[in-house]
């Protein structure tokens, strides 16, 4: 398999694969098959995702913390070589702070976390939430604003975030056009201004959800080249054991704005 990145790792932060627990892998057998395929593409460590206080589920901590420690038993017993780590997507919501000590973040520390907006909306108090959050020693990481509909009718709204200190997580199917034209092109649009920091897969199942983590990467590359993806993937590796990740040469986006590239 070709090496895509300097280190050979190919760390995905956003994914649900643990079996039975929300809207990803159904049971234990669909789990295996996904991180049979993940490790197929070249991923190396996978931070488990399950969603987290957004109406249908909710995974305390406790309960994902064991969840994983099963699931790596499972994956060593079939020598599958993939290292699962426990996390949360956790769903926007306005009293985060007080459920903050049953929260998990991307890295052991909480330095950061993964936080979804609604599909349809960006919520009027969530600058004032994350602000809450940073001074609890948190850094919102923002999952998929491709798709969000009040960041797709304005994507200066990802800017101001991002310009606040929060980062953005993109997801790899969006960029390569799984879902669909419209958010392959804010997808490029998000890379090309450098407003997102990491790609991850958000990969639920089998048929339709799957990875891509690897083409999109792939197209990082061709597109802006190896720095883009060594940045990429160093930032999900930074991330994941709590070391600094900041978001750098970012820009607002014009409506018949040029495009952007990267200088190193």
């Amino acid at each position: 398999m070709e090496k895509l990145t300097k280190n050979g790792k190919l760390v995905d932060l956003h994914c649900h694969l643990l079996p039975g627990i929300d809207d990803g892998s159904p049971d234990l057998d669909h789990s295996l098959k996904l991180a049979e395929m993940a490790v197929s593409e070249g991923i190396t460590h996978i931070l488990a995702t399950p969603h987290h206080l957004d109406g249908d589920y909710v995974n305390h901590k406790a309960d994902v913390f064991q969840a994983v420690e099963e699931f790596q038993q499972e994956l060593d017993q079939h020598q599958i070589p993939l290292q699962i780590f426990p996390g949360q997507e956790v769903h926007i919501n306005g009293d985060l702070t007080e459920k903050y000590d049953d929260l998990l973040g991307i890295d052991e520390q909480k330095n950061y976390m993964l936080i979804e907006f609604p599909h349809g909306s960006v919520p009027e108090y969530a600058k004032r939430l994350f602000f809450e959050i940073r001074k609890l020693g948190t850094t919102p990481v923002i999952v998929h604003p491709e798709r969000n509909h009040g960041i797709q009718e304005n994507l200066n709204l990802l800017y101001d975030f991002i310009s606040e200190g929060a980062l953005a997580q993109l997801t790899a199917t969006s960029y390569i056009g799984g879902f669909g034209q419209h958010v392959q092109e804010i997808s490029e649009k998000l890379v090309d201004h450098r407003l997102v920091q990491i790609f991850a897969s958000d990969a639920h199942a089998l048929k339709g959800r799957q990875f891509a983590l690897r083409e999109a990467m792939i197209k990082l590359r061709d597109q802006h080249g190896q720095n883009a993806v060594d940045e990429y993937e160093q930032n999900a590796e930074n991330l994941l054991n709590g070391d600094p990740v900041l978001a750098r040469g970012y820009s607002k986006i014009e409506n018949k704005g040029k495009k952007r590239f990267w200088f190193f």
